[in-house]
């Protein structure tokens, strides 16, 4: 399963080179795969060897209570691989720079989270609302910096593209919304990393889908960003060889924090909201199961404490998987929903 959407990915960027003036995806996907790897297998036995073993939550699936002591704190490897090799597909591009940032940034948050929950020996680590205005504070730096450096583009004037040419005129409210963009999307990204290779085939797939659309957009495309986007689907690819049912390495919040700010930090540079709205479907549906899942439950609790549930479990993966498919595929199908919502992405362009 692995090899198979490593070599896809890696048909559409060659495809991408070779058809698109100034695209320039193969070398930092494969670049960032083979590094990303390497780092992965010298890395898994010295977390080992730190004890750095995941805690399962007791409320979870059963199933994945034979996963706990896998070592975890994965994305402390594989992130700063794709930040490095992407910065460095324009070195002189300041935009590549600020997405390093607020990306290393919020993988360090993660790591904290990761880390307090490793000493404690239980699955919470920081407090949801620390947690969230560490993240937040870590947004409002970017997107000051971003608007003082002129980075955001079309953005700037509030305005959004939509497909067909439409626009959607913000203004003042872009602000407000890119502060949202950045929550929501590390946040469903981090509840998609649930099942082994889950988050990072995802991951894959949404970053390549996210360069490809910045080079199909006319005007030479946006071969900087692309190429950032290319260089972290190969940092994702990589550490799927080791994270791949059954997976010696879990990303943890280090790795899956950090993928989606990354793709939040991409799509506010090249006001390309709309494309990860759509590509990133999936992670969008594992956020909304949460969300409603939570909400119904309190609605309709009882005297007793009880209330109703949607899902079986939540996020989405779970309810599936306590219908009786098997973790593999569940995984398998996640993907392909991410394949499909990248080609509708792609049809549908602003």
């Amino acid at each position: 399963m692995a090899l198979g959407l490593t070599l896809l990915l890696l048909l559409a960027c060659l495809l991408s080179d070779w058809r698109l003036p100034n695209s320039a995806l193969t070398l930092p996907l494969v670049l960032a795969a083979l590094v990303s790897w390497g780092v992965t297998a010298w890395g898994v036995p010295r977390l080992r060897a730190l004890k750095l073993g995941q805690v399962i939550r007791q409320e979870g699936p059963q199933a994945h209570h034979s996963k706990a002591g896998t070592p975890t704190m994965g994305g402390l490897l594989v992130v700063p691989v794709g930040v490095i090799i992407g910065a460095l597909i324009s070195p002189g591009d300041g935009r590549l720079l600020g997405i390093a940032a607020v990306t290393l940034a919020t993988m360090a948050i993660g790591a904290v989270d990761d880390w307090r929950s490793l000493t404690r020996r239980h699955n919470t680590g920081l407090t949801p609302r620390g947690k969230l205005l560490l993240q937040a504070g870590t947004a409002v730096l970017f997107l000051i910096t971003a608007a003082a450096a002129g980075w955001m583009g079309g953005a700037d004037s509030g305005d959004v593209a939509l497909p067909l040419g439409w626009v959607l005129p913000l203004g003042l409210l872009i602000w407000p919304l890119g502060l949202f963009v950045f929550m929501a999307e590390s946040n469903a990204t981090n509840l998609t990393d649930g099942l082994d290779g889950l988050a990072a085939g995802c991951g894959a797939v949404v970053f390549t889908g996210m360069a490809l659309q910045l080079m199909l957009r006319g005007n030479g495309g946006d071969p900087a960003l692309a190429g950032f986007c290319a260089a972290m689907a190969g940092c994702w690819l990589g550490f799927l060889g080791h994270n791949r049912h059954p997976a010696r390495l879990f990303m943890g919040d280090t790795g899956s924090l950090a993928m989606g700010a990354a793709l939040a930090a991409v799509a506010l540079l090249s006001n390309s909201l709309w494309p990860l709205l759509v590509m990133g479907g999936v992670f969008l549906a594992e956020s909304l199961s949460v969300i409603i899942q939570v909400w119904v439950f309190k609605a309709t609790k009882g005297a007793d404490g009880q209330g109703r549930r949607v899902f079986r479990m939540a996020p989405l993966h779970h309810h599936f998987e306590l219908g009786g498919l098997p973790e593999q595929q569940v995984v398998l199908r996640f993907w392909l929903a991410s394949l499909a919502l990248v080609g509708l992405g792609l049809l549908l362009l602003p």
